[in-house]
């Protein structure tokens, strides 16, 4: 088993982006082959309190996931992979009761409805695409130990 302080995470820092919204593109088509900012996993919003800020909301992969908590199927159609530390959605055992959805404290599991589902990020199999394609470097793949740091300093 990976030791949790060495596994990958998503850091995001509000003063490198730009709002380009490509983080959300790069999800959208690479998980559903088309760009759609609806069918993207993490949401980039214009912060309200200043124009010029924006805000990236995508999954922590929590220690303890509210998700995974809420989640009534038997096994888990939400789990937390102990290896990886990602947290994902088993869709031939999601039921789309949308527990997952509403126990998140960032809302991040949403509900597809054309496939009937909750849907959340995967981290692109441990790729991190929308780091990935980032070109400002608002988003950056650090272990789940510098992100605790960070937000020390922060």
């Amino acid at each position: 088993m990976t030791d949790e302080k060495s596994q990958k995470v998503l850091l995001y820092n509000p003063g490198k982006c730009s709002g380009c919204l490509y983080c959300m593109i790069v999800c959208s088509y690479s998980h559903f082959n088309e760009i759609s900012l609806e069918k993207a996993h993490l949401e980039v919003v214009q912060d309200p309190f200043n124009i010029n800020s924006f805000i990236n909301a995508h999954c922590a992969h929590c220690y303890y996931p509210y998700c995974e908590a809420a989640c009534p199927t038997d096994p888990k159609a939400i789990y937390k992979d102990e290896e990886t530390g990602f947290v994902l959605i088993n869709p031939s055992l999601c039921i789309g009761c949308k527990s997952c959805n509403y126990a998140c404290p960032l809302s991040i599991p949403h509900f597809d409805e054309t496939l009937k589902i909750s849907v959340k990020c995967d981290a692109c199999k441990g790729d991190f695409l929308c780091a990935k394609y980032c070109s400002t470097g608002a988003l950056r793949v650090v272990t789940r130990e510098e992100a605790l740091e960070a937000i020390k300093i922060e």
